[in-house]
C-alpha cells in the first residue's frame, strides 16, 4: 500500500489576484533548489486518522499556525515514488515570515557519524499563481488548477 500524505494549501485574494502559500523543505537536500522545489505543507497520515485532520495537524506541525478554516478536498497527486498526497484548500492569512517548523534529524554528511537537527521547512512564501506554478513540485501543480477552478467556479469566500 502506497504511503499517504494529506495537506492544506492556504489561499488568500490580493485585490483580482489569487495568491497561495507554498514552503520550501529544510535540509541539506533542498538547500539550493528553489524554481520545482517548493511544495503545500503536508504529511503522513497516521493509522485511523482523517484526511483533512491529517492535513491541518501537518499544517501546524509544519507552520506553526493553525487553520481552522471551512476546507475543500482538491483531490490527490501521486508522485513517481507511489507516494499520494491527499490536498485542501482553506481561504485565509498568515505572515509567512513568522513561519515556524517542526525539526527532524539526520546524518550529515552521510557516512560521518554526525547527526545534524534541521527544519522540515526553511521558509514559506505566499506566491501568485503563475510564480506559484514555477516554483511548486511539478506532481503538485495541478493542485494549482483545481484550486484556481474551484474558486473561479464558485467565486465566494471559504470555498
Amino acid at each position: 500500500m502506497p504511503v499517504t500524505s494529506a495537506g492544506l494549501l492556504l489561499y488568500r485574494r490580493a485585490g483580482q489576484s489569487l495568491q497561495v502559500l507554498l514552503v520550501h523543505p529544510g535540509g541539506p537536500f533542498w538547500q539550493r533548489k528553489d524554481l520545482g522545489a517548493w511544495t503545500i505543507p503536508k504529511g503522513e497520515v497516521t493509522d485511523g486518522e482523517a484526511l483533512l485532520a491529517a492535513a491541518r495537524r501537518e499544517f501546524q506541525e509544519e507552520t506553526g499556525f493553525a487553520i481552522d478554516a471551512p476546507a475543500t478536498p482538491l483531490g490527490h497527486v501521486r508522485l513517481t515514488s507511489g507516494k499520494v498526497i491527499h490536498a485542501f484548500a482553506a481561504e485565509g492569512d498568515l505572515d509567512a515570515g513568522q513561519v515556524r517548523s517542526n525539526t527532524f534529524e539526520m546524518e550529515w554528511p552521510r557516512g560521518s557519524g554526525h547527526r545534524r537537527t534541521y527544519p522540515e521547512i526553511d521558509r514559506a512564501a505566499w506566491f501568485d499563481m503563475s510564480e506559484a506554478r514555477r516554483r511548486i513540485l511539478p506532481a503538485q501543480a495541478s493542485l494549482l488548477d483545481t484550486l484556481t477552478d474551484l474558486v473561479n467556479t464558485t467565486g465566494r469566500r471559504g470555498v
